[in-house]
């Protein structure tokens, strides 16, 4: 009989739950995967997963109605095992309703609707804690993995040509659903970057559209090589354009996990969050920048909409040349032949 993971987080969340998904599959078999419609995409065609099931809690599926009909499918599927590493109510009566027999989920979600509680760790990366899951030891994957396919990186490639993006270049990702955790400066960085030689091509959701244009703006101004594209492609084609780039420079946003599972050295930008959370990246040319001694860092888990003293200081007083000085880091910037 086949297990289910539900992970319906944001995201990042979903794409650093795949080391997870491929060590259970590796114990039991592909796993059927529950997860939000917008996430959908970036599991069906991962290795460890046989069947993504799409469920758009606020959208079409939102109320206890739908969670309800979606018990009722899944309880016909009759899974062995139920994965809940997400601290959501919804998620532990779902697999309850589903008359899951096994529910294996952590202590500070709900233990109360688990069969099997595990300890989740306080400290490390977000990557070996959701490992602890699965009661992980030795050694195993600790960077996630999506399943790009030939089709993701030809449309990758095809709208760099359309952009007439050739050569290195260095993927800007300056959006976020948090508005603190936008660093401010990405145009100058992407000024110098193209005086260094270096094209740039921005890249995001639609929602990051204007931020794009923006950079793309100040860069053709300059007479530099400049592209947008936010929105162009799906998220697996926007991850396979990702693994083109010399580096990825972003914000704690999911771009950063994007880069981490297809190995593109990465500059991560910390504001209203910091590294010790354990989402910053972890490649041997990744580099994780903030402003150090301010004493309302961090002030969220996630990062507020705006800074609650007004200044955003953990963002504005981050220099570019602190930005350009952790992209040499990487290598990004040495003479390719």
């Amino acid at each position: 009989m086949t297990s289910l993971l539900i992970q319906t987080a944001f995201l990042g969340d979903v794409v650093l739950t795949t080391p997870l998904l491929t060590v259970l599959a590796e114990r039991h078999g592909p796993l059927d995967v529950i997860t939000t419609a917008g996430a959908a995409t970036l599991l069906e065609t991962h290795p460890a997963v046989r069947r993504v099931i799409s469920y758009d809690k606020r959208g079409a599926d939102r109320g206890p109605g739908a969670l309800f009909r979606l018990a009722r499918r899944l309880r016909a599927e009759r899974y062995e095992a139920a994965y809940l590493p997400h601290r959501s109510l919804r998620s532990a009566v779902l697999a309850w309703l589903a008359r899951v027999p096994r529910r294996v989920g952590f202590h500070d979600g709900w233990p109360l609707l688990y069969s099997e509680v595990r300890k989740r760790p306080a400290d490390g990366h977000e990557i070996d804690r959701l490992l602890a899951l699965a009661g992980a030891r030795g050694p195993h994957q600790t960077r996630p993995t999506l399943g790009i396919t030939a089709h993701d990186r030809s449309a990758a490639e095809r709208l760099l040509r359309d952009l007439g993006i050739t050569g290195p270049f260095a993927a800007l990702a300056p959006g976020s659903i948090w508005g603190s955790k936008r660093w401010p400066h990405y145009g100058e960085l992407a000024r110098q970057l193209a005086g260094r030689g270096l094209a740039v091509v921005a890249v995001g959701g639609p929602e990051d559209g204007p931020l794009g244009d923006g950079i793309v703006d100040v860069v053709t101004q300059a007479g530099g090589r400049a592209a947008r594209a936010c929105g162009r492609l799906s998220l697996r084609e926007s991850a396979a354009l990702i693994g083109k780039a010399a580096v990825l420079v972003t914000n704690d946003s999911a771009p950063l996990h994007f880069a981490q599972a297809v190995q593109t050295p990465t500059v991560a930008i910390f504001g209203p969050t910091v590294p010790a959370f354990g989402f910053a990246p972890r490649g041997p040319r990744d580099e994780a920048v903030g402003v150090d001694g301010l004493r309302c860092r961090p002030c969220h888990a996630h990062g507020p909409p705006a800074c609650p003293l007004g200044h955003h200081r953990c963002m504005r007083d981050l220099s570019v040349e602190h930005v350009l000085h952790a992209i040499e880091e990487t290598g990004a910037l040495r003479r390719r032949d």
